[in-house]
């Protein structure tokens, strides 16, 4: 193991409400970090936008700040990776490098009658086929056709070859490196509703489906490839960027789950949950994404996800929206002290349904209030929302993914935290849940493919060996309480979706 001077790694993780970087030593150990929160703009109802430019400049400002504060200079750095939100949708000029519209970020659903057409027009099967997906708002590929039908000039810019796509690991590669790499790894590409899974490649059925020029289009690499070099005048000398994928996978990684079978769910704004299924795209029948796991020194591997779109927002909601909590870290205080008779249930569906579901009409509601309700029941409502809607993520999964032994649940993120709501998922799940020492993930992910590639950190088999569980949950719950509990759940599924 490399132990010189250089003996550190930065990893960027630039999510849906926040811009972190966290310097790791070479001992995978947290030596510093910095975050940053990043506002989110709602021009009209379903829509999300965030500006570009404050993606960039407070990653910029994370990843100087946790430089100053772990007293690094850049020739102490050895790599950099990037973990980043993915799908969200970036089109910029190559010229200047200002971006032509505002980031639409995953959530937004401006775009759901545009799909809803296609998939009358018959496309469906041919999408799925081609990128294991649905096809969804969700997706960068309308969202990339929306702002080119919708700028103005920015279409015929695009045909004249001026403009560029790119997830938010593109645009801040393109940033880190000056414009000098216009590039993705596999993982983000696959998310973009564009990217052939089986054949590795840009699919051109798929651009003319979508309109989308092919000279648009970022050059995809493997996620422990080689991303340039970041220009010396950010970071006070250049850094060797070696490691990229999507936040969700990214984490995977974090959390050694390189062996088929492994199963992780990562608690951010949204919950994914990622099943590793090896060498082999399982085709799901239960309205799971088949999507690309990783692919290490070109050897590709996937995974079954299930995509919620809103777990911690909506504890964010709760804060900021309805102000009934100052802090997340009160929901836990409210949760305990709530009427366990209450049966309250918020089904969280403010940008819709996602997996099993898909759902985009639905819309958020609460079902079981009475005038004893207050505060405590509302907000163990939304902790419980989250354990509840991973269980509809599982029954999908096994019913796709035959297996006999015991699944465990490695999980992680902001409210993997959260000793409450773990307790109640292992309790509705009936299964163990597993936390980590390191709960960012996606950073140690990023971190380690550009430790690896550099030298730094050792082999997956070798990270997967010192993975540390800090906390394993069991079941606690009786059988005929969480009957009745999952019993109330479904039924207030079905009324939200009897809504739309």
């Amino acid at each position: 193991m490399n132990t010189t001077a250089a003996g550190f790694v930065i990893a960027i993780d630039q999510g849906t409400t926040s811009s972190r970087s966290i310097v790791f030593d070479h001992q995978y150990a947290i030596h510093s970090q910095a975050q940053v929160e990043l506002e989110q703009f709602f021009p009209h109802s379903g829509w999300v936008e965030q500006d570009p430019d404050e993606i960039w400049q407070t990653t910029l400002a994370t990843a100087r700040q946790s430089m100053h504060q772990g007293n690094l200079r850049a020739d102490q750095l050895c790599a950099l990776g990037i973990s980043n939100q993915r799908e969200t949708t970036i089109v910029w000029n190559r010229a200047s490098g200002k971006p032509v519209y505002n980031a639409i970020v995953w959530q937004d659903r401006r775009t759901a009658q545009y799909c809803n057409q296609r998939r009358q027009d018959g496309a469906q099967a041919t999408v799925t086929a081609k990128t294991g997906l649905l096809l969804d708002a969700y997706f960068s590929a309308s969202k990339i056709a929306w702002i080119l039908d919708n700028v103005s000039g920015a279409r015929a810019a695009a045909e004249r070859g001026e403009l560029a796509f790119g997830t938010v690991d593109s645009w801040l590669i393109w940033n880190l490196t000056a414009g000098a790499v216009h590039a993705t790894d596999v993982t983000n590409a696959s998310r973009t509703m564009l990217y052939n899974i089986h054949r590795q490649g840009w699919d051109s059925e798929l651009l003319e489906l979508f309109n989308v020029p092919r000279s648009m289009l970022p050059e995809v690499l493997d996620c422990n490839g080689f991303f340039g070099y970041t220009s010396a005048s950010l970071l006070g000398g250049a850094v060797k960027i070696c490691g990229v994928a999507g936040d969700q996978q990214a984490a995977a990684m974090g959390q050694a789950c390189f062996t088929k079978g492994m199963l992780k769910a990562t608690y951010g704004t949204g919950c994914f949950a990622l099943l590793n299924t090896g060498d082999t795209a399982v085709e799901s029948q239960h309205q799971l994404l088949t999507t690309v796991a990783a692919r290490l020194d070109g050897k590709i591997s996937y995974a079954l996800e299930g995509s919620i779109f809103i777990a911690g927002a909506a504890i964010q909601w709760l804060r900021d929206g309805l102000r009934i909590i100052q802090s997340a870290e009160q929901s836990t205080a409210e949760a305990l002290a709530s009427d366990p008779d209450q049966a309250v249930y918020l089904v969280p569906a403010f940008t819709g349904l996602g997996a099993p579901w898909w759902d985009p009409e639905a819309r958020a509601a609460i079902f079981g209030l009475s005038l004893a309700t207050g505060r405590s029941e509302i907000v163990r409502a939304a902790l419980e929302s989250v354990c509840y809607q991973t269980l509809d993520l599982l029954k999908a999964m096994h019913a796709d993914w035959q297996t006999t032994s015991e699944t465990v649940l490695r999980v992680d993120g902001g409210m993997a935290v959260n000793d409450w709501t773990m307790q109640f998922l292992a309790d509705v799940l009936q299964a163990p849940i597993d936390r980590p020492v390191i709960t960012e993930t996606s950073a140690l992910g990023a971190a380690w493919l550009a430790a690896s590639h550099a030298g730094l950190w050792p082999t997956s088999a070798d990270f997967a060996g010192a993975w540390q569980c800090q906390q394993r949950f069991t079941p606690a719950m009786t059988p005929e309480r969480r009957k009745v509990k999952v019993a109330g759940w479904d039924a207030a599924i079905g009324r939200v979706r009897g809504l739309a």
